[in-house]
């Protein structure tokens, strides 16, 4: 039966009402002759919907050569020009759960962005699995990576989204779609997020699937990375902004499959291994940045200390805090958060890599200036003396107009030098060099 018609008759292009959740849970891995094969994700029990919209079936959105259902969920009244994710649910799981739990619907309301939802199930897989290890189906023209294409395109028409802030997240096998989508559609994403997933094209069948979930694939950061260029010949660039999430414990899918991913992205970016910058985030979180080459980040790899299997999530009401815990959703860090930041989904652009913070706190929630230049502007005539200077918190720093924020980072006005979270904990003396230029100089106002 087409996944196109699980909720009833509905005219073509329009939402339909939310379909009832799948309540089977996650089979043993032993259990099945594919479980080897296929990456679990999680199954939702009890969890609130995200907001009161709702989420709605959407038909006839193309030849659909992957058999896969779209659904959506839009803010009210959202105007057009407004950016689209692609959020892909892992296996044994539905688009519901995805909408309930992963967070994206809350920001969507806060940010103002539609959300497309894919839905795949046991007519395609056993275990509702996307088919991340199927080069029929996986790849730049074909199979369910070609139906998710149609969906965007469908999106864009129905909703006036912007085509060039489309971005695709998952979970677990919904990872390793979006990790092939990226590769396949460098031309339709700006980016990408991939939580407790794999690099793109690490398996192209089933039967070595178990092999890059397990262990290390002992390849180079060329080698992987020419698994991305050869996924769509020919293109040059520009490539997708990457963030990936894992958890130091997952025992699903290895944690060297972060590191196969960081090696894959960096390289594709045509840049190093080494971090630009680490930080400090809650729920036991370390994120390091690689930066590309105008010095804004390209590829941010988060990993969770202690964390399984599964989408961290952060429940509550606090900026950074998104989401419901349940089975594959974990109670950590609000993820879909700090991936719309990278993003700049919150109305930022992206901007130079974060200072170390041992500390991070939630941002302030007056809207965001607009974000830095990628370098700083011209430098002043040099002056004996400085103009004035100043040692505060970011955020009264921002206030007093010495600097400004964007992403919930402050940045010194004129010389756009990074001063790290936006926020009334971090301090730094800025000194003004010529009349609205002003430097950090922590280390003293001397002339």
């Amino acid at each position: 039966m087409a996944l196109a018609g699980l909720t009833g008759p509905a005219r073509a292009g329009r939402p339909t009402r939310t379909p009832r959740r799948r309540r089977s849970g996650l089979g043993r891995w032993a259990g099945a002759a594919l479980a080897g094969a296929l990456i679990a994700g999680g199954l939702l029990t009890g969890a609130p919907q995200a907001s009161a919209a709702g989420l709605g079936q959407v038909t006839g959105f193309g030849t659909n050569p992957g058999n896969l259902a779209m659904y959506s969920y839009v803010p009210t009244a959202l105007p057009a020009g407004k950016p689209l994710v692609v959020a892909l649910h892992g296996c044994t799981q539905t688009a519901t759960d995805y909408y309930n739990n992963s967070g994206w619907a809350q920001l969507a309301d806060r940010w103002g962005f539609a959300v497309v939802f894919p839905q795949t199930g046991s007519a395609n897989n056993v275990l509702s699995c996307f088919s991340w290890f199927d080069s029929s189906k996986d790849t730049r023209g074909k199979g369910e990576a070609l139906s998710v294409k149609q969906m965007v395109d469908k999106a864009v028409a129905l909703y006036g989204s912007d085509p060039s802030r489309v971005y695709v997240t998952g979970l677990s096998a919904g990872a390793g779609m979006a990790a092939d989508l990226l590769a396949d559609y460098p031309d339709v994403f700006a980016g990408g997020s991939i939580a407790s997933g794999l690099p793109a094209q690490c398996a192209t069948t089933q039967s070595a699937a178990s092999g890059c979930q397990n262990s290390n694939q002992n390849l180079t950061p060329a080698q992987w990375g020419d698994k991305v260029r050869a996924s769509y010949p020919g293109y040059t660039g520009p490539w997708p902004r990457v963030a990936i999430w894992h958890g130091s414990s997952d025992s699903t899918v290895a944690p060297v499959n972060a590191t196969e991913l960081r090696d894959q992205w960096t390289n594709v970016w045509g840049i190093g291994q080494n971090a630009s910058a680490t930080q400090a985030l809650p729920g036991n979180t370390t994120l390091s940045v690689y930066d590309d080459g105008a010095g804004r980040p390209a590829v941010q790899l988060y990993s969770i200390s202690g964390m399984g299997h599964g989408l961290p999530v952060s429940p509550g009401s606090g900026t950074t805090n998104c989401g419901q815990s349940g089975a594959y959703f974990l109670n950590t860090i609000c993820s879909s958060y700090y991936t719309g930041l990278f993003w700049g989904l919150d109305g930022a652009t992206a901007t130079a890599s974060p200072a170390p913070s041992a500390s991070p706190s939630a941002s302030p929630s007056s809207s965001p200036s607009p974000s830095p230049s990628s370098s700083p502007s011209s430098s002043p005539s040099s002056s004996s003396a400085p103009l004035g200077c100043w040692t505060d918190n970011n955020y009264n720093q921002v206030a007093a107009g010495r600097a400004h924020q964007s992403g919930g980072y402050a940045y010194a006005n004129g010389s756009n030098q990074n001063m790290g979270l936006w926020n009334l904990f971090v301090t730094h003396t800025l000194k003004e060099t010529s009349a609205g230029y002003f430097v950090v100089a922590d280390s003293g106002c001397g002339a």
